[in-house]
């Protein structure tokens, strides 16, 4: 699963498998906790982090939207700007 940022603590990946990825989403790795977000709604599908990181990871998804949208259409993983 490649990373495509790290920002905070945060581990930012997405990968793909046929039968598994709908819809568009990232995972998102804060220590032991695990979530997915939803790319275009932001919102949490499954797992669970701590609010703190949530925003941040929220935050950094409106940045990279684009961009995301288009590496889950192509498959063309990059590493991408972190939050500052």
């Amino acid at each position: 699963m490649p990373v495509l940022s790290r920002f905070y603590g945060i581990v930012i990946r997405m990968y793909f498998r046929q039968g598994e990825h709908n819809p568009p989403h990232i995972h998102a790795i804060y220590g032991e906790d695990v979530a997915a977000f939803d790319i275009q709604s932001g919102n949490i599908l499954e797992g669970y982090l701590p609010a703190k990181a949530v925003a941040m990871v929220r935050e950094w998804m409106e940045i990279h939207r684009t961009e995301l949208v288009h590496m889950w259409t192509t498959q063309e993983f990059k590493q991408l700007a972190p939050l500052e």
